[in-house]
């Protein structure tokens, strides 16, 4: 049985594994040079089972370790050690062994030992010594390095145990194929068709559930440069001309047609600033003096810089060296007349609409605002500036909710607190699937909430009721009321915000008529331990920033409750652990999603 091992390298790692006495260090010292011929550049991890040491007693290095310094690095102009003590019951973690690699400094790491790990592994057998093979206990041996008198199944790749040449060849042809796994994502896409009926669900399942039954608002309508933001292309954008329109400079200096080789001097017959033209043609030994952005004179093909020039008396000389079509930006080369400029589905924002601009587009087609209409749930609720009532809470979902759909672009319908009443409610999903594309509540979804809501619902549309594997915010409602989609979201502050983060979301953004939008998932380091469960998606709110060692760091905001709004405030990005996560430690790398898109 070999134990889960994940490569957290760039570059391959290969296994030698052997029973005592099979040869792995022979081989390796043999192999080793063979490979550096080949050009292959090495790193080499033993696992030794007995204590050692590298250092010699007497001196500094040996007894300033002996002092207590817990690592000592001991450097020359030839090499240097590092060298650390880390006393542990049980065997040391190949893992982080190999985070201490400069993998860009080497191509492959080979490892000797490890044989319970399910690494990549070349097995070493000699029949002669009668042990068993490792192979049929381990499913990640590639090849079998034995003796001729060693019987093999016929699928299993075999080699020569005394023929170090073709061990080398094995090693070259699977560093040569491998390949860096995929990034595993705390949340990867599924098929919605692979779904099912259940109501248990992942995080996963239930988007894609959702986004299956989403379709991009179909109206479309034409509005002015100035007003397109946040609005979504509804088709093509294509360049009427040529971006940049004509051939130009790139910065300031002097235009003349590349010879080879160059002539001492040149003789300058003019100058073209921005916005005008040569009218002549330049003959070779000719120069203009020409500004950033100022069209290429006929004839002329490159410019050098007027740092590297020296002008006297209309005689220019150049200095450094100078390449044909050097600093000329020619015409077409950002976008060519005729191409598109943006694609359908675009999200417009400054850049895009600069964009628009630089091709002469004073307005476009875009989709309509997508409506949404939002009210909250239960006589518990009061509105912000009433007197708050005994046992009641301030309504603080509406808002959230309110706000994070303006900042996508959405026409927002508030439809107020409802009473906890069928009739009431009845009413307004029936005004707001009336004037709205999408219907959001919050409140009123959970296993033992009033029976009624769950009546009024099924009386109107077809809503399932399911039960996210996440925290927080396990409760979800989806689907539809008449033609318009409906989202009961949890009750919980916090719950409500996770919930339309990664559900809400996507399918608004998709309702727009934004194409291939995915959520951001950033690595960064966790400064502190990070608790989970398997089987459940944990989104912890944190706060990110950048650490000394030039790398994204990520802590929590502390306690973690699902109706502590604060923890929205003081945090700037979700941290993230899978399903498949029972922790995270201080050290390990997790993935966030920054607030700054939407919060």
């Amino acid at each position: 049985m070999s134990h889960p091992f994940i490569n957290p390298l760039s570059i391959p790692v290969l296994g030698f594994c052997a029973y005592s006495g099979t040869g792995k260090t022979t081989l390796l010292k043999q192999l080793i040079p063979e490979l550096n011929r080949r050009g292959l550049r090495l790193a080499v991890i033993k696992h030794a089972h007995h204590n050692f040491d590298v250092d010699i007693p007497g001196k500094d290095s040996y007894e300033m370790r002996k002092a207590g310094a817990r690592q000592m690095l001991v450097a020359s102009h030839v090499r240097w050690a590092l060298m650390t003590e880390d006393a542990r019951e049980g065997d040391p973690e190949l893992v982080h062994l190999l985070k201490q690699i400069e993998a860009d400094k080497v191509d492959i790491v080979l490892v000797e030992g490890f044989k319970k790990l399910a690494l990549p592994k070349i097995e070493l057998h000699r029949a002669a010594h009668g042990k068993p093979f490792i192979y049929t206990q381990d499913e990640n041996i590639l090849a079998i390095a034995c003796c001729d008198d060693t019987e093999l199944p016929q699928q299993l790749r075999r080699l020569d145990l005394n023929n170090v040449d073709q061990i080398a060849d094995f090693v070259m042809e699977y560093a040569k194929n491998w390949q860096a796994p995929d990034v595993q994502l705390p949340i990867n896409a599924v098929d919605a068709c692979a779904v099912g009926h259940d109501n248990n669900l992942s995080v996963s399942q239930g988007l894609a559930h959702i986004l299956s039954h989403v379709t991009p608002v179909a109206a479309t309508e034409e509005v002015a440069l100035d007003a397109l933001d946040n609005r979504v292309l509804a088709c093509d954008s294509i360049s009427p001309i040529n971006v940049p329109q004509q051939t130009n400079s790139a910065m300031d200096g002097y235009a003349f047609c590349y010879q080879d080789p160059m002539p001492a001097t040149l003789t300058r017959v003019g100058e073209v600033l921005a916005g005008h033209h040569y009218h002549g043609t330049l003959l070779p030994g000719e120069t203009v003096r020409i500004m950033t952005g100022a069209p290429l004179p006929a004839g002329a093909d490159t410019i050098q810089p007027r740092e590297l020039a020296c002008e006297t008396d209309g005689v220019v000389s150049l200095e450094g060296p100078i390449a044909k079509g050097q600093h000329v930006r020619l015409a077409g080369e950002d976008i060519a007349k005729g191409d598109i400029g943006l694609s359908q589905g675009t999200r417009l924002g400054a850049a895009e609409q600069g964009l628009l601009a630089s091709l002469g587009l004073d307005k476009v087609s875009v989709h309509r605002r997508p409506r949404v209409a939002v009210f909250s749930t239960g006589d518990e609720v009061s509105a912000p500036g009433a007197q708050l009532k005994a046992n009641c809470i301030y309504d603080s979902n509406r808002f959230t909710i309110k706000a994070m759909a303006k900042r996508l672009g959405c026409e927002v319908i508030d439809l107020g607190i409802i009473e906890d009443s069928e009739a009431a409610l009845e009413a307004a999903l029936i005004q707001g699937a009336n004037q709205a594309d999408v219907v959001i509540s919050s409140g009123g979804v959970s296993v033992g909430d009033a029976d009624y809501i769950k009546t009024v619902l099924a009386r109107l549309g077809s809503i399932d009721f399911w039960r996210i594997n996440m925290r927080p915010g396990r409760p979800l409602a989806f689907g539809n009321v008449a033609d318009s989609l409906f989202f009961g979201l949890p009750g919980n502050p916090v719950a409500v915000m996770v919930s339309f983060l990664q559900f809400v979301q996507p399918a608004l953004r998709k309702l727009a008529g934004e194409l291939n939008w995915q959520p951001q998932f950033i690595p960064a380091i966790s400064d502190e331990k990070l608790s989970s469960r398997q089987g459940r998606t944990e989104f912890i709110r944190g706060i990110y920033s950048l650490g000394k060692d030039g790398r994204l760091h990520v802590s929590s905001t502390g306690n973690q409750g699902s109706g502590m709004l604060n923890s929205m405030v003081k945090g700037n990005c979700l941290i993230i652990l899978g399903e498949d996560a029972e922790a995270a430690n201080a050290g390990d790398t997790v993935f966030i999603q920054p607030f700054a898109d939407l919060l």
